[in-house]
């Protein structure tokens, strides 16, 4: 049905309220101590997983948890779901190092994330 698989999500991102005390709770239910720690993002590695936390939901307004699909081309995938009914809320851009991400919302408003590294 498609021509670009997806590699499954590896990413989920959570908007969090108090950076420090959600840092606490990350790290206690994930048994490890995050990779990425600043005063902007909190980000922990666990089972192949990527858990980031996003102060205030950050720049892009996020107001509930999003799962990132990890996808080799971010172009053709966002090309895909369009057609299929999906909306892009957050076009292709570079977070750093390369790594490009973009969400849509499905028919009923649920966002989806996309990834390629």
């Amino acid at each position: 049905m498609s021509s670009s698989s997806t590699q499954g999500i590896k990413t989920v991102l959570h908007p969090v309220s108090d950076l420090a005390k959600a840092k606490e709770v990350y790290a206690a239910l994930l048994g490890v101590a995050p990779q990425v720690d600043s005063a902007y993002y909190v980000g922990f590695e666990a089972a192949g997983q990527h858990i980031g936390l996003v102060p205030a939901g950050g720049p892009q307004g996020m107001t509930t948890a999003v799962a990132y699909w990890h996808v080799p081309d971010i172009e053709a995938k966002l090309a895909e779901v369009t057609t299929a009914g999906a909306t892009v809320k957050e076009p292709a851009h570079d977070v750093g190092g390369g790594r490009l991400v973009a969400t849509v919302t499905d028919l009923d408003g649920n966002v989806l994330g996309l990834l390629q590294d």
